[in-house]
């Protein structure tokens, strides 16, 4: 059964479980409970009211206990109401503890999450051993004395290696001397796992594509149903997917979302006796340092070089594999691949001894071949999961990055002041395009780093705040250059640094490198000044310096410097191959790299970067905006085809960081088409499109049908809907609250709107009464569309005194589904009968009965310019419908 789908839950299933409940004492049940508390807490706070009606219905609590629950749910939030009634029926007794477990075993069969299943399962396939392996993961295995002398010693340098924030070491003087550690500053990463080993489809930047796949709103709402989180210290339980305790799991996600800053809090963890014990050693690996490793090796000799202080225990721990645990991190930087997929068949290890290239180990251990039982933990960027058999892996998650609490809570421990974190994360979140990427951990520490001159009261003089990206990153890079080195280069060299610096991050992009070795920086001329510390990292290897690789804090920090170079060297050559390049990749990869090279055209974005490294490029900057403009609006626009309307809003996003209102006029044309529909909008893609009609005069149409652009993005583009002629906002869960930005639109004092389609919305009657005043003050419009809302007699009470006044210009009406009943068609029909604009109406699939036929008859006669009306589908008997249809009038059509 797919984890999406409910379980069929009989009474001698729920009768069978409590049997199988009944087999826990007091303690041990209260043990169950403690174990399962966070999938339970989770559980509970998706759904809380359907939990409490189980209970009552149940008698577990009474339904004024439900209704205090509900009530504190409703004045503090569903996490904390979920923690209080968890923990108050466990207190109560072991009868209220079981009845809770019996209430949400009976839940399976009308809500099917799949932690609720996740932890049923676990409870009936492994009870038996669930308590023990409890125990075990607490207290360790019992070691002999050498043996845990060994393991001590292990323990303290994991420690050593982990206690620190890896993220923040280029951070310099500005954080202080005291390096941040991991068990104060780490901050939860979601992680999530669903039925799919997901494979990255190539069609946007993976940072992009991340950033709307995870889009909060969107995210949790597949976490109500369909994806598992897994808490860190839950990686290697019972899997209800797999059946079984996973030996090998991966774990995905893409640049900067924190996959090492898990694995490293993880290490932490254990090393520090907080979870997972039952592994009595843990080996940690990166692959970019088993890069370095070019002859053949044994798992032996590696363990050797990485941890030579086990070299004469060794044996000993290798006796158990099923007592280690392996971790490999980052396996999209494998220089070679490993080879899982069918048909791809080498000879494996079959002993730790056996000399074999280093990704034959790793293949081996997944494999179980080489020390069979023990568990291996990957991580690795989603694009590399193509090159891998699904089957190899019992557990496969993604990280998630941040949702709005993690946001807020990493801006607050960065700042430490309250008034500058609040004022910087209220900053960031109005302005969306900084918001959304902030779901990445990296990308947060960068937009923090930015922000922090413009927010904290140290600044000498506050800096304006950045509003696209590539302004974000040039504050960013300005902001290391004046405060992470103590002796500041002079303006030349500084310029010639980065200038190496950047045809190495632009070689890096164009050939998929990440790392370099010290022949890199030597070949591109790199010389290692200390302010550069701030934007590319050494890796070190071993104890030999000659070993030291290097790479950019992140990616994105590389594509920056790839387009900042062409300003500060520019070669017409290089230039032409990469635009090129960038014009032919279908990829997504050269997409952040084009924002930032059109970003940097931008005269106030550059200038604070020309301060530390003089002038930019003018003939870099006219072929840059010459690109541009050579862009054809129509052919971008490709109406038909879901990818070319993404290919358009990716555009859009290259005029944002353009900054520049001219071009966009240019390109877009004083009359523009722009049809978005069924393509789903963020409220940052609101917020990139609000600015393209800013720049232009007057929009023809504008099309946002399925768009699922929610009261958020209609919040971003309100300021610009009036320019629109004909706006079709179709089928996009717009609620009441939205209806004001439509009423400032039709409100406005140069508004051109003529056609007005809001239908398949969540419109009720309590907007109805704003939409008239608005509709009152309008003299423009001559087409509204508001099928298939919730307007009902009182909301059309409001619109009749409108339709009746000589002073509206609706041509064009429909009400259709409205939930319009025989007590509001007399004062319809009444207003529409003196209306002389009114042309076409439809009040089909409503409610009229035979009671109101006469005033629809009255109407079909008195309309003085109507010339097509709908009824079909309303509850008319067959005789009224054939009279209403024999109704004669010149000119007029009668459609049932």
């Amino acid at each position: 059964m797919a984890s999406n789908q409910w379980a069929v839950v009989s009474k001698d299933n729920i009768v069978a479980f409590r049997k199988h409940m009944d087999n826990y004492t007091s303690g041990e049940l209260k043990r169950l409970s403690e174990h399962f508390r966070p999938d339970l807490l989770y559980v509970l706070e998706n759904d809380i009211l359907t939990v409490l009606q189980e209970l009552t219905s149940r008698r577990i609590i009474t339904a004024q206990q439900a209704q205090d629950y509900h009530d504190w749910e409703r004045n503090h939030d569903s996490a904390s109401a979920a923690e209080k009634l968890a923990d108050d029926i466990l207190a109560m007794s072991q009868a209220a503890g079981l009845g809770l477990w019996e209430c949400l075993f009976a839940l399976q069969s009308r809500w099917a999450h799949p932690n609720l299943r996740g932890m049923l399962e676990e409870i009936i396939q492994n009870g038996q051993n669930l308590l023990k392996e409890n125990l075990l993961n607490e207290n360790g295995h019992a070691l002999d004395a050498e043996l845990k002398v060994c393991q001590k010693k292990h323990k303290d340098n994991l420690c050593d290696l982990t206690w620190m924030m890896k993220e923040n070491r280029s951070s310099g003087k500005s954080l202080g001397s005291q390096p941040p550690s991991i068990s104060s500053h780490y901050v939860e990463l979601k992680v999530v796992s669903d039925c799919h080993f997901k494979k990255q489809t190539h069609q946007e930047h993976e940072a992009l594509a991340a950033a709307g796949e995870l889009n909060e709103y969107r995210l949790q709402r597949r976490m109500k149903g369909e994806l598992e989180r897994i808490a860190p210290d839950r990686l290697f339980r019972w899997c209800f997917r797999t059946r079984r305790l996973p030996l090998s799991v991966m774990v995905s996600g893409v640049a900067g979302v924190g996959k090492t800053t898990l694995v490293q809090k993880f290490i932490f963890d254990w090393a520090t006796g907080k979870h997972y014990q039952k592994f009595a050693f843990v080996f940690f690996f990166k692959f970019r340092d088993l890069n370095t490793i070019t002859e053949k090796r044994s798992l032996e000799s590696l363990l050797c070089q990485t941890y030579p202080y086990l070299q004469d225990k060794l044996p000993r721990v290798l006796e158990d594999p099923e007592k280690l645990l392996f971790i490999f991190d980052g396996l999209d930087e494998s220089k070679t691949g490993l080879k899982l997929r069918r048909g791809e068949a080498h000879e494996l290890c079959m002993n730790p001894g056996d000399v074999k290239p280093v990704t034959v180990i790793v293949a081996s251990l997944l494999k179980q071949t080489l020390l069979k039982g023990c568990s291996v933990l990957l991580t690795s960027r989603p694009s590399k999961l193509s090159s891998l058999e699904a089957g190899v892996f019992h557990r496969v998650a993604s990280i998630v990055g941040f949702l709005s609490k993690e946001r807020e809570r990493y801006f607050s421990m960065f700042f430490g002041d309250e008034r500058a974190s609040r004022e910087a994360f209220a900053y960031v979140r109005d302005s969306q395009v900084l918001y959304t990427l902030c779901y990445n951990p990296s990308y947060c520490w960068i937009t923090c780093m930015a922000l922090k001159p413009c927010f904290t009261a140290k600044a000498e003089r506050p800096q304006p705040a950045p509003k696209t990206v590539t302004q974000l990153f040039v504050s960013y890079v300005t902001h290391i250059m004046a405060n992470h080195t103590q002796e500041r280069p002079e303006p030349q060299r500084m310029r010639d640094t980065l200038i190496s610096v950047g045809w190495l991050a632009e070689y890096g992009i164009t050939n998929h490198i990440l790392v370099f070795d010290l022949k890199y920086l030597q070949d591109f001329n790199v010389e290692f000044l200390p302010f550069l510390s701030g934007f590319l990292v050494e890796n070190p290897q071993t104890d030999d310096s000659s070993q030291m690789t290097y790479s950019f804090l992140h990616l994105t920090i590389q594509e920056f410097f790839a387009a900042l170079v062409h300003y500060l060297d520019y070669r017409e050559v290089k230039f032409r191959d990469t635009m090129t390049k960038a014009r032919s990749c279908k990829e997504g990869d050269y997409e952040i790299f084009s924002r930032f090279l059109t970003g940097l055209s931008h005269p106030a974005t550059k200038m604070p970067l020309e301060k530390y490294v003089g002038k930019f490029s003018a003939e870099a900057t006219r072929k840059v905006i010459g690109w541009l403009s050579e862009m054809n609006y129509e052919e971008l626009q490709s109406p038909e085809e879901p990818k070319g309307k993404r290919r358009l809003m990716n555009v859009f996003n290259l005029f944002f960081e353009s900054q520049n209102s001219q071009l966009v006029r240019d390109v877009v044309g004083k009359a523009a088409l722009m049809d978005f529909s069924k393509l789903y909008l963020m409220p940052v893609d609101c917020t990139v499109l609000a600015y393209v009609l800013s720049c232009c005069e007057e929009i023809q149409r504008l099309t946002l049908d399925s768009c699922f652009i929610q009261n958020e993005g209609l919040e971003r583009l309100r300021a610009e809907l009036h320019k629109v002629r004909e706006l079709s906002l179709l089928d996009n869960d717009l609620k009441d609250p939205a209806m004001k930005d439509i009423c400032k639109a039709l409100k406005h004092q140069n508004c051109r709107l003529e056609a007005l389609s809001l239908g398949r919305n969540a419109f009720t009657e309590q907007c109805c009464e704003e939409l008239a005043s608005a509709l009152a003050e309008n003299r423009t419009l001559l087409s509204l569309e508001l099928k298939k809302n919730k307007l009902r007699t009182v909301g059309l009470s409001y619109l009749s005194r409108v339709f009746e006044s000589p002073e509206c210009k609706i041509q064009k009406l429909g009400l259709q589904g409205t939930g319009l009943s025989d007590e509001s068609c007399g004062s319809l029909c009444s207003a529409l009968s003196k209306n002389s604009s009114l042309r076409h109406l439809n009040l089909s699939a409503n409610m009229f009965t035979d009671r109101c036929a006469e005033e629809v008859h009255l109407l079909i006669l008195t309309c003085p310019r109507l010339t097509e009306i709908r009824l079909g589908l309303n509850d008319f008997s067959p005789e009224v419908e054939k009279q209403l249809k024999n109704v004669q009038r010149e000119g007029l059509d009668i459609h049932f």
